[in-house]
């Protein structure tokens, strides 16, 4: 199957047609093959935007410096929201890797995004990468005045399951200065982390 129609089964209705093509575009990529999935992410068909993410979520670390450009340079919220997306991908796909620091630092720039969609998936994608970005997640826990970037960041250290976490989510459940709406969310978290660590913790 030629290139062309590899890039015209991202469309298909059907998921298992798309991810096949997913896996064969990733297989025997090159630059010319990132740059064309880059120019999918402000596609209005959802569909085969959300396939140019996966498929550079298949990609991985070569496709981080076109991500973090479009994350932090692109006028168009769609393809900065879409490009952190697709960073969360490479995260979930390559657990083992680890994640390049410029991916790092453009998803740190990125939680100051005037734009939820945007500076949300960055908290997600930060959140997917796990340990390696908690730093920056509770730097920003602490610095950032905005209240819903607070919420997501309590709701992602849950998933993290460092005792850190515990330790920082402890602290906000308690600090009567600190927004009620973001102390409610600590309190829940505690609840949900307190578990992934439990889990953590048990014997194979």
């Amino acid at each position: 199957m030629t290139t062309e129609n590899l890039f015209e089964q991202l469309k298909h209705p059907n998921p298992n047609l798309r991810e096949r093509a997913m896996f064969a575009i990733a297989e025997s990529y090159d630059q010319d093959t990132i740059v064309r999935l880059m120019s999918i992410l402000d596609e209005e068909d959802v569909i085969y935007r959300r396939a140019a993410v996966k498929t550079l979520g298949i990609v991985g670390s070569d496709a981080v410096p076109h991500l973090v450009e479009a994350l932090l340079g692109s006028n168009n919220v769609t393809v900065r929201g879409s490009a952190a997306k697709a960073l969360a991908q490479i995260a979930v796909n390559y657990p083992e890797m680890s994640f390049p620091e410029a991916g790092l630092q453009g998803l740190k720039a990125a939680l100051n995004d005037s734009n939820p969609v945007v500076y949300i998936a960055a908290v997600m994608a930060l959140g997917e990468i796990g340990v390696p970005a908690l730093e920056i997640l509770l730097e920003s826990l602490r610095t950032t005045d905005n209240v819903a970037v607070q919420v997501t960041i309590v709701n992602t250290l849950a998933s993290v399951g460092d005792q850190r976490c515990v330790e920082v989510l402890t602290e906000l459940a308690q600090d009567e200065s600190v927004d009620t709406y973001v102390r409610e969310m600590a309190n829940s978290s505690l609840s949900r982390l307190e578990l992934v660590v439990n889990f953590n913790r048990s014997p194979d």
